[in-house]
């Protein structure tokens, strides 16, 4: 009652005195601004139903979308039958929709891979058991007739027969740091997002998967230490290690293969899919037909991509399709592959722009079904009886739009006003859960019908748009300038929420700049330069050349390049704020992660002075160091593109570092190694360059964890705040 009372004075104050609470570094760091969103909704075959965990991860509820009421509890904790867990973490819904995979006690193993206790839970009996008795388990998949689980334990596959609770063995030759069947390696994971390389056929009977030699994979190391976050208690005293393999630009990736197991008899078969010796296999696809598997193929230049379809039992394949661009194929494409009966839909930006294309199952494109001169982002879903699909696509760079198309209407969109929408369909498009934030609403979920109207509202976050009412919350102010090479740049531009006009700030420019990233975007985000707008700085952002949502021809031209047209850029940002009667010129500064701290590495050493002071957080140094996927999809390998690669490290430019440089790494970081800080630092110390330097111990790329988040921009504002005077 108090604390409600409290809010409503907090207020009234604001509303009648124009008095708002100082806004708290901390409240940023724990997400109190974020708003709640819709994560764990998983939409049921009937399409009147759909499921979602209650708050505290101890129920599963079945919602009935008309009425927004809950018609059943799947799952209790509190009721469930030989259930000794007290909560759970996530779960999965059989095909048949008759079982469910909770799990809980997870442990990750890279970003998106886990492992983890799983239990099988029979809805009708009530009953959970635990998947296996012989240890955690990675990627576990029902298979469709929910009779058999796979799943991945030491690099090998196993498949729990549930009918008979007997485990069988798919593989035994899984090794750690040989061979892995199942999941993807280490660079798989990271450049091509995905943490499982498991496929059941529909009827069954088959499970397809991709098996991964890393045995000529170089190894890297890292130093684990007693205690941070995580904790190592048992490196207290002597320091422990992670290895594992990591290929970097130019050297030996894993070998991949398909392979295919029979349940019936137990057969394993490799396949011979056409491939060059260092090609990729991103993904393998189900299809329709209980016998055929989809496989794309990439080359190591990632400029050439095949689709083929696979008889999982005779092992005949035949292409489908390819498609080529003379820079990079984009691994968003990866995600967009969608199959059906008479059809399957694949992107493209064969046109300059990012489009979804239909194609009949002889691989013959029949129409586009996204929006011309816009980048789609998403493949949302197909109404069979409509013959409707739906995607999400740019309208305009910063915002994100819902869209529909079918052959009477064409392409339409669903959602025209301006910020960023985001949809989530059932099995048959007939509802939507529609998200929308902006610069100024935060997120807000209502549940429509296919032809958009709104049914019910399911989270509106107005505790969230209360919380930044009785604060002084500064705003964020979209802008666009000519960078004066010939472009015209988006930009958003935070001022101290008291700002005065007459009155000239230091400014500092956030940014990220890799390779089709977004930073100036249409919606909700606090971030923990809000705070630092509030110490007296002005903050821009600014996505220059290079980054996404403006086509293919925009993107590409920092192709074999990396460094020097995002610093052109950031430079030309610098002197648009310089030229602003409010900005004290002589006190700009940048502050970038991972991508982003590679740029004010480049910014400060290659930007003739025009930054007095740069923060890089988690840096790549020389793109020699980094991971062959992503390096060489931009960059091509050394050996081919040395002058790129020469020019595109910031150790090449150390001796020519001007302004006042911050540099932090996290030691356990399995992306950007701190192997880069440490060669950054050696060449600066070599060219008598002095700097400030921060290290996280056991912290990976994110550094979060414990008070690492607030630490980390705590330092970070205080450094502005001296070197920026």
């Amino acid at each position: 009652m108090k604390r409600i009372l409290w809010g409503l004075i907090l207020a009234l104050m604001t509303t009648t005195f124009g008095v708002a609470a100082e806004l708290d570094l901390r409240d940023i760091t724990n997400n109190v601004y974020r708003g709640k969103g819709t994560d764990e909704i998983t939409p049921l075959k009937d399409g009147k139903h759909y499921v979602a965990a209650n708050d505290d991860f101890t129920k599963l509820e079945k919602w009935e979308y008309a009425s927004g009421k809950v018609v059943a509890t799947l799952f209790d904790v509190t009721t469930a039958r030989e259930c000794n867990i007290k909560s759970f973490e996530g779960y999965a819904i059989s095909d048949d929709e008759t079982r469910l995979l909770i799990y809980t006690n997870s442990e990750p193993i890279y970003r998106h891979s886990f492992k983890a206790d799983y239990y099988t839970f029979e809805i009708k009996r009530n009953l959970l058991k635990p998947l296996s008795i012989n240890g955690k388990q990675q990627a576990a998949v029902y298979s469709p007739n929910g009779r058999m689980v796979a799943f991945v334990r030491d690099n090998n596959i196993f498949i729990k027969k549930l009918d008979y609770d007997t485990e069988v063995a798919v593989t035994t030759d899984g090794e750690i740091n040989r061979v892995i069947n199942g999941v993807p390696d280490w660079v798989y994971e990271e450049e091509f997002g995905f943490s499982s390389a498991m496929q059941w056929s529909s009827d069954s009977e088959l499970l397809s998967f991709i098996r991964f030699n890393e045995s000529k994979v170089k190894e890297f190391a890292f130093t684990l230490y007693g205690s941070y976050s995580p904790d190592y208690p048992e490196y207290d005293t002597y320091t422990g290690e992670m290895r594992y393999k990591y290929p970097v630009a130019g050297e030996v990736n894993s070998g991949v293969q398909v392979m295919t197991y029979t349940v019936e008899t137990r057969a394993l078969k490799a396949h011979n899919i056409p491939l060059d010796a260092d090609g990729y296999i991103p993904r393998i696809f189900a299809m329709p037909e209980a016998d055929q598997l989809a496989v794309v193929t990439l080359n190591r230049h990632q400029n050439h991509i095949s689709l083929y379809k696979l008889n999982a039992r005779s092992g005949v394949s035949r292409l489908l399709l390819e498609d080529e661009d003379p820079t990079w194929i984009d691994q968003s494409v990866l995600d967009m592959i969608r199959f059906y009966p008479d059809f399957f839909v694949f992107a493209s930006d064969r046109d300059g722009w990012m489009r979804l294309y239909q194609y009949n199952n002889n691989g013959i494109a029949q129409r586009a079904i996204s929006p011309e001169n816009e980048d789609v982002t998403a493949y949302l879903g197909y109404n069979a009886e409509k013959a409707t699909f739906y995607c999400q696509a740019t309208a305009g760079a910063i915002n994100r739009a819902i869209y529909s198309y079918n052959k009477k209407n064409g392409i339409v969109n669903l959602t025209p006003e301006e910020g960023t929408h985001s949809a989530i369909f059932n099995p048959s498009c007939t509802y939507y859960i529609h998200g929308y934030s902006s610069a100024t609403v935060p997120p807000v979920y209502t549940l429509r019908n296919a032809a958009g109207k709104v049914i019910r509202t399911i989270e509106d976050n107005a505790k969230v748009a209360e919380a930044v009412a009785q604060t002084n919350m500064p705003a964020r102010e979209f802008f666009t300038f000519d960078n004066g090479k010939g472009y015209m740049l988006n930009g958003f531009m935070v001022k101290p929420y008291d700002f005065d006009a007459n009155k000239q700030y230091p400014a500092v420019l956030v940014q990220y700049s890799g390779p089709g990233s977004q930073e100036v975007l249409n919606n909700w985000e606090i971030d923990w330069y809000h705070y630092l707008a509030n110490q007296g700085f002005v903050v821009l952002c600014v996505d220059g050349r290079g980054t996404g949502g403006r086509g293919k021809a925009f993107e590409s031209i920092v192709y074999q390049n990396l460094g020097r047209y995002e610093t052109e850029d950031q430079v030309a940002t610098a002197r648009y704020a310089a030229s602003l009667p409010y900005v004290d010129g002589n006190n700009i500064g940048i502050w970038g992660w991972s991508f982003g701290g590679y740029e004010v590495l480049m910014a400060l050493t290659t930007g003739n002075g025009t930054f007095k002071a740069g923060v890089s957080i988690a840096p790549v140094t020389d793109w020699r160091y980094y991971d062959s996927i992503y390096t060489e999809r931009y960059m091509r390998t050394p050996n081919e593109n040395a002058d790129g690669y020469k020019y595109g490290s910031p150790i090449t430019h150390a001796a020519n570092l001007q302004g006042s440089l911050l540099i932090v790494s996290g030691t356990a970081d399995d992306n950007v190694h701190m192997s880069n800080t440490m060669e950054m630092t050696a060449a600066l110390i070599e060219a008598n360059k002095q700097f400030d330097m921060m290290i996280y111990p056991n912290q990976n790329h994110s550094i979060r964890g414990k008070n690492s988040r607030y630490h980390i921009y705590t330092l970070v504002c205080n450094f502005y705040k001296e070197k920026l005077k």
